[in-house]
């Protein structure tokens, strides 16, 4: 809960159950450092809302057999919670919280939801995190794939980030009693922050000059990290190809990256140092950063656990009334672009379908930020992902 994802994606959800009536009491595992530095924010943010907090330190080392402590810690102060409060549901976010959420289910009858957050087992597959040519990694692998099937056999709701996730899973023949109960609700946004009303006009234009961006300048943004999944090298050639028809264009990656890795790759491509700039925000700022943009864009390697994925970035980019150049075969996104006309999608990497995509940006920049905004709105919004958890909830509690 300490962490920006758990501030972002998980408690407002919970706050708003709470609100509902619903007595929720939290199971965290959390990184040391993050823990002592919001543990006071958070801890009365939580107890102000009426929901009860119980955290254990993450441990991060040995490989594994750390993994094993904190399943073997949180499962024994799962069982101890359950048989003080006796909960009527164990909502479990990922794989590993799922393995202590079955075993409730099980030994107690506790109505259990697996919030499987994508294909999690594949994702360290296609992210090259984990190598099954190696006997070890190739165990573990199958391990949480069959913990994966029983989660889904033995959920008595799923939750899937996409609709494309969802149809794939209900093909599947391993699992009995298809199609199994799934609600889709992707990854949120607050859409009150994210919102042009609340930025100050001041703020912006100092933010400019210290940036070094004029109003002639034109905008395409990154934003967050570039770890395992983005991939920089088609961004940057899609920039390149850019200039040629925009060449006031400037690429500005909002980003806690380090800047030299960016620049570096830039040059290899021989785009002039200037058209770069790296900065990094926190979350109050973000919303001001954003509206520099005049259109965001983010590839992502596209494999098969990406089928699941539904950035968090897409909703806040949308709410900012910022179009989006992405590529396709990532969750939901492509259907959704062609379907709002919120954005472009890159068919694939080569020069000809870049191009294709550039040569439309123009009427791409024509549609108006509030339609924009409200496509957000419609898809992302914390309320309706509010919606539809209470939904599950009203429905697990009545039967």
């Amino acid at each position: 809960m300490t962490d920006p994802l758990g501030q972002s994606q998980v408690i407002p959800y919970l706050v708003g159950l709470s609100k509902k009536g619903f007595k929720i009491h939290i199971l965290s595992c959390e990184k040391k450092k993050n823990y002592s530095e919001n543990k006071v924010h958070i801890s009365e943010l939580l107890k102000k809302n009426n929901i009860d907090w119980h955290p254990v330190i993450y441990t991060k080392s040995p490989p594994v057999l750390s993994t094993l402590w904190d399943i073997w810690r949180m499962r024994r102060k799962a069982i101890r919670l359950h048989k003080k409060e006796n909960f009527s549901i164990v909502h479990c976010r990922s794989y590993i919280p799922s393995i202590i959420g079955l075993h409730l289910k099980k030994a107690y009858q506790v109505k259990f939801i697996f919030d499987m957050r994508g294909f999690w087992a594949d994702e360290r597959l296609d992210g090259n995190i984990w190598n099954i040519k190696n006997p070890f990694y190739n165990f573990i692998y199958k391990y949480f794939k069959k913990k994966e099937n029983l989660f889904l056999s033995n959920a008595d709701y799923t939750i899937s980030l996409t609709e494309k996730a969802k149809n794939i899973i209900q093909q599947w023949n391993t699992i009995p009693n298809q199609p199994i109960p799934i609600q889709v609700i992707p990854c949120c946004t607050d859409t009150d922050h994210f919102s042009r009303a609340k930025i100050n006009p001041k703020t912006v234009n100092l933010l400019r000059n210290e940036i070094g961006i004029s109003h002639d300048d034109f905008i395409i943004s990154y934003l967050g990290s570039l770890g395992t999944w983005y991939l920089l090298d088609e961004m940057l050639l899609f920039f390149k190809l850019l200039l040629k028809s925009k060449p006031r264009s400037k690429f500005f990656f909002i980003t806690h990256e380090d800047s030299q890795k960016i620049v570096n790759a830039a040059l290899k491509q021989n785009i002039p140092i200037e058209k770069i700039i790296v900065k990094h925000a926190n979350r109050e700022e973000l919303p001001s950063f954003l509206s520099l943009s005049n259109l965001s864009i983010f590839f992502i390697k596209p494999t098969f656990s990406k089928y699941a994925s539904s950035p968090t970035k897409l909703g806040e980019l949308l709410s900012m009334g910022v179009p989006i150049i992405c590529n396709g075969n990532i969750g939901d996104i492509d259907v959704l672009l062609k379907k709002t006309n919120c954005g472009l999608v890159v068919e694939n990497f080569s020069e000809k379908s870049i191009l294709n995509v550039i040569n439309n940006i123009d009427s791409l920049l024509l549609k108006d930020k509030s339609k924009l905004r409200e496509v957000a709105i419609s898809y992302f919004s914390i309320e309706l992902g509010l919606i539809y958890y209470r939904q599950v909830y009203n429905k697990l509690c009545s039967s």
